[in-house]
């Protein structure tokens, strides 16, 4: 429920804090407001018609939409050798298991799992994402996450979630099904960006992972342990990882923030480049003692 006085005062239902709390207004981007909560620090964008099932087609994975990927398929190597290295980041934690990864898109992450050994499931709502994990041979369900899909799926040892929960119009409900589907000794890993890191704080409107209405959501460490508490979860570890990404998709990126469109190439697809601006975060969340 929203409850507003006037632009830069608002009362809204802060999922992390699991109650209403006070919300300052901080600037306007891409047509939606963006607020965050005073309590916890959680960033938010007002976008009630946002949806995602439409938003998240094979276009957002070629190009065609600026917040997406230059070239998701094109730059297919790079991407599963960064997956690899967050395999076995997961397998010193968890050597083996059901794994689960939300928005697993074209299935790379899942196929390098599959290969360290895991048994592993994906939910992706883009339907040709889902088409060629399944030339992978991979059990992947078309649609979003809920209760039934992970009915089916039973319970799992690892759940993954790589740049997505910022994705998702309520965060608090789908960590609430991943406990609940989770054994006992699983482990939830998840990446984000960090809405407290001094990139974020220093750029502002113009930092390069606020692009609502595709990122609904901005953590910080506290907001993140505060949602995870509220769900019965922990934070076991957090960090800040250096990854390898495709030069094609930093150019793209870079062409959006200078309102220019730069297509993929296949060069651009095959090398990849070092990064770490240290604002984005890597968390292993546990359940909590009862």
């Amino acid at each position: 429920m929203l409850m507003r006085n006037d632009r830069t005062a608002l009362t809204l239902e802060c999922p992390a804090c699991s109650r209403a709390t006070p919300h300052r207004f901080l600037y306007a981007k891409n047509g939606c407001d963006i607020f965050q909560c005073r309590d916890c620090g959680l960033g938010r964008t007002e976008a009630s018609s946002f949806d995602p099932l439409a938003y998240y087609d094979d276009g957002y994975f070629s190009g065609r939409q600026s917040d997406g990927y230059a070239d998701y398929r094109g730059a297919e190597p790079v991407l599963r050798r960064e997956f690899a290295r967050t395999v076995e980041f997961i397998q010193h934690r968890k050597p083996q298991g059901r794994l689960l990864e939300i928005g697993c898109a074209y299935g790379f992450f899942l196929d390098e799992a599959r290969r360290a050994g895991f048994e592993v499931s994906g939910i992706e709502p883009a339907e040709a994402a889902v088409a060629h994990t399944g030339d992978l041979g991979l059990n992947v369900v078309c649609g979003l996450l809920s209760e039934a899909t992970l009915n089916s799926l039973g319970t799992l040892d690892v759940i993954v979630l790589l740049d997505v929960i910022e994705h998702l119009p309520d965060p608090q409900e789908a960590l609430a099904l991943c406990t609940d589907h989770l054994r006992p000794d699983g482990i939830i890993v998840l990446t984000t960006g960090d809405f407290g890191s001094l990139a974020a704080r220093s750029t502002g409107a113009h930092w390069r992972l606020m692009t609502p209405p595709q990122h609904l959501w901005f953590f910080n460490c506290d907001s993140i342990a505060s949602l995870a508490h509220s769900v019965g979860l922990r934070v076991e570890s957090s960090d800040r990882p250096w990854k390898f990404v495709p030069f094609s998709l930093i150019a793209f990126q870079v062409g959006r923030m200078l309102g220019r469109k730069i297509a993929a190439s296949p060069t651009g697809n095959r090398f990849a480049i070092p990064v770490n601006l240290f604002d984005a975060m890597r968390v292993v969340l546990s359940k909590a003692p009862p």
